[in-house]
């Protein structure tokens, strides 16, 4: 694509690096097949490709965000699937969220609308102000149908929808310590507390510890660790985001100075991708750039990890049909695609891969509520997807995920370290009931 930016435009190393981005695409439209939102809306600009032109037109003339482009901006959910598809290369990732930083920086949003997002920038990365968030979303459970109804609250209906019924206590495991691995010891790990995940389901982190210490790894809690970014950073929130990412990298160098990391272990898909792209994020701040490198570098899913041990034969098979979501951020943002299916594999599950895997579940960190309707309408895609594999259980990666899907499938949805953790003698995972197992022939 070519482009016509001045020098004093490329002065910018945010516009210098676009430019080089948009100077790769050639306009080939792959990317329109494997977009959620055009095989959705068929809209050309709900596509990568109508996205780049107009990111391309707004920072070309450096004029501020307008309602056309801030439209479908928003409706791109980053699932990266353009990034798979894409033939020349073109980090549309690192385009659109400049673009989104632009936005936050140039236009004003109506007053609503700006209010629900500082309302989840302000709750959604800390785990107290969350989990009393979602106390309080018991009041407001029965204006639901009113919310639906106003536009401008639509949001806040799909907000109080996903909240779930009751809240897991805590964990005591998530606070800063050390987890010895058991028997000899063969790595030495930290784990991402994380925010939402760590309120809605602490037991996803709960078991992973409990996995990697039987299988002699100690686990690090670090203490000063928070939010990733990931939440902030997708509303163009780049300041905030860069202020998770320099806090986590500050106590993961800690760490690594007291005792060595064999790696930064995630359990969320959508906290994982953004970490392993702090060293891009930091770049420019010679303070950081060296260590986020190092920490992103670090930066392994958990199935990953364990892919790249050698693991025990399983204590049990459970023999379990399973059908594998993989989520975008895994797949798309992180390039993870074979390790989670052939760690259930060889675990004992029957594993299924539902068609259309490449296309998002709608969640997309704050999607589900920001674009309730778009992503109602891929949930419901997927979720029949899924259904159509004869599964018993779905297994995927990100909390995001499991919070989406769960909302309208009709078998559990969980984490896939916890059927792992099942076949190497962990117990059987919450809501899988014997009765619902389909036993492999």
């Amino acid at each position: 694509m070519q482009t016509n930016f001045s020098p004093a435009q490329l002065a910018n190393p945010h516009v210098a690096e676009s430019e080089k981005i948009l100077r790769k695409c050639v306009h080939c439209g792959f990317c329109t097949a494997t977009c959620p939102t055009y095989v959705t809306l068929g809209n050309e600009l709900d596509s990568p490709r109508g996205r780049i032109y107009l990111i391309k037109d707004m920072l070309e003339n450096g004029r501020p965000a307008d309602k056309e482009i801030v439209t479908h901006i928003d409706r791109c959910l980053s699932c990266l699937a353009c990034m798979t598809t894409c033939p020349s290369g073109v980090n549309y990732m690192h385009l659109v969220d400049h673009a989104r930083a632009h936005i936050q920086q140039t236009y004003k949003r109506p007053l609503l609308d700006r209010l629900t997002r500082a309302m989840l920038a302000f709750v959604l990365p800390y785990p107290r102000r969350f989990r009393a968030a979602l106390k309080l979303a018991k009041l407001g459970k029965p204006f639901i149908g009113l919310f639906e109804k106003i536009p401008a609250l639509k949001p806040l209906g799909a907000m109080l929808k996903l909240a779930p019924a009751s809240i897991p206590a805590a964990s005591p495991m998530a606070l800063p310590g050390i987890h010895a691995g058991q028997l000899a010891k063969r790595g030495r790990v930290a784990i991402l507390t994380g925010c939402a995940q760590s309120v809605l389901d602490p037991g996803i982190n709960d078991t992973a510890i409990s996995l990697l210490t039987r299988l002699g790894v100690e686990v690090v809690v670090p203490p000063g660790e928070g939010c990733c970014g990931a939440l902030v950073h997708h509303m163009g929130r780049e300041e905030a985001a860069l202020a998770s990412a320099r806090q986590n990298v500050d106590a993961w160098t800690r760490a690594i100075d007291k005792g060595g990391l064999d790696a930064i272990i995630i359990t969320a898909s959508g906290c994982g991708t953004t970490i392993k792209d702090y060293g891009f994020m930091l770049r420019l701040d010679p303070a950081y750039a060296d260590k986020a490198a190092r920490v992103s570098a670090l930066a392994k899913d958990i199935t990953e990890y364990l892919s790249a041990i050698d693991l025990p034969e399983p204590v049990r098979k459970p023999g379990a049909v399973v059908a594998y979501h993989s989520a975008c951020s895994m797949q798309h943002g992180q390039k993870i695609t074979r390790q989670p299916k052939e760690l259930l594999a060889r675990a004992g599950f029957i594993v299924r891969e539902p068609r259309e895997g490449h296309l998002c579940c709608g969640s997309a960190g704050t999607y589900n509520i920001l674009q309730p309707e778009i992503s109602a309408r891929l949930r419901d895609r997927k979720v029949k997807n899924i259904e159509a594999t004869g599964a018993a259980i779905v297994a995927t990666g990100n909390i995001g995920c499991i919070t989406q899907i769960a909302s309208a499938a009709r078998m559990p949805v969980v984490h896939t370290v916890k059927l792992l953790d099942w076949a190497y003698g962990g117990p059987r995972p919450e809501g899988v009931s014997e009765e619902r197992l389909v036993a492999a022939e």
